[in-house]
């Protein structure tokens, strides 16, 4: 996990001047939800266009699997000139599926770790802290867990005593850490408690609620306007409904933080499906690819040199000596039988 952190390390850089521009963690988490999901937004329209060639193919490939079903080999060499044809690689598609996921992990490593990743407080100030927190009794395996820098934000109040006392941060440190642990209100909810351990009316368990909501809907969503997914079986289609209850249950059990992340990123990827099978459906992709093929053919045949009347006749009519001595040959002939 360490290269996840690494680039949640790198990408704590935008969330920590998006915190410095609106003074809120939830709003800061928000709009690097946002921001990167613009990033990776041509990444996502080439995935279409990707599957929407892919489809396109399949159904040319299965003619010729019918075609050639007595010819492995004949089979291979007309696909290789079908991909060749269409501009298509068969690994494509999952090469641009792949890129985002150690990006996304990233975001999420920034997100679990505030105060390495977005307020770029030195780790060894932070080990030193869960060092000295591991040696009180009760609180040891408290900040022990993964989520051991929210939990110390969470406590930073009745925790800044002894860190003074033990100059554990220094005073800069510690005004930047006080003011980060009060950002994490947000719309009334305390993003550093935990839902299954807050009471009802910290309205925490709102998070895992509108989580689950959300993530249903984006799948319902995509069952019913994505073709590929159309044709996905039963089993395949639960799978992915039962999704969203383990996001739910995983917001439920963790920081309100890594929840509200996920309501955040599950709410711009709606959007973006809306988005995508509105202007790049897979009929918007694969006709404007027919109609590039056409016009990069129309080009070609207008790049084609046209040859001129008079060397048109000289490639069409006989050669002139072979022409000349077939009429020698017959005037001879003639004269011959004048005689």
């Amino acid at each position: 996990m360490e290269i996840f952190n690494y680039f949640g390390n790198i990408l704590g850089y935008v969330l920590g001047f998006l915190y410095m521009i609106v003074r809120n963690y939830g709003v800061a988490i928000l709009l690097f939800t946002i921001v990167f999901k613009a990033a990776l937004f041509p990444l996502s329209i080439k995935q279409q266009r990707s599957m929407a060639s892919s489809g396109k193919i399949a159904e040319k490939q299965k003619l010729l699997a019918e075609k050639y079903k007595n010819d492995r080999e004949k089979y291979r060499e007309e696909v290789q000139k079908l991909h060749a044809q269409e501009g298509s690689s068969s690994g494509s598609g999952c090469l641009i599926t792949l890129i985002p996921f150690p990006i996304m992990m990233g975001l999420y490593y920034t997100v679990i770790n505030p105060l390495s990743n977005a307020m770029h407080i030195a780790s060894e100030s932070i080990s030193h802290a869960t060092s000295f927190l591991a040696t009180i009794p009760g609180v040891s395996s408290t900040f022990s867990s993964r989520f051991m820098e929210m939990e110390i934000m969470r406590n930073f109040d009745s925790l800044r005593p002894l860190f003074e006392q033990h100059e554990i941060f220094s005073q800069s440190e510690l005004q930047t850490i006080g003011d980060f642990s009060h950002s994490f209100n947000f719309l009334g909810l305390n993003l550093l408690d935990t839902p299954s351990t807050s009471s009802f009316g910290s309205m925490m368990w709102l998070i895992p609620v509108v989580c689950l909501l959300l993530n249903i809907g984006s799948q319902v969503y995509m069952m019913f306007t994505n073709e590929a997914m159309k044709g996905q079986q039963g089993c395949m289609k639960v799978t992915m409904l039962l999704m969203p209850l383990l996001t739910a249950f995983l917001a439920f059990t963790m920081p309100g933080a890594i929840g509200f992340y996920w309501i955040c990123n599950a709410l711009v990827m709606f959007g973006q499906s809306i988005i995508m099978n509105h202007f790049f459906s897979r009929e918007h992709m694969t006709a404007n690819k027919e109609a590039r093929r056409i016009a990069r053919r129309v080009q070609e045949e207008a790049s084609v040199r046209v040859i001129p009347m008079s060397q048109r006749k000289v490639f069409a009519d006989p050669a002139p000596n072979a022409g000349g001595a077939k009429s020698s040959n017959h005037n001879n002939k003639s004269k011959k039988k004048k005689r």
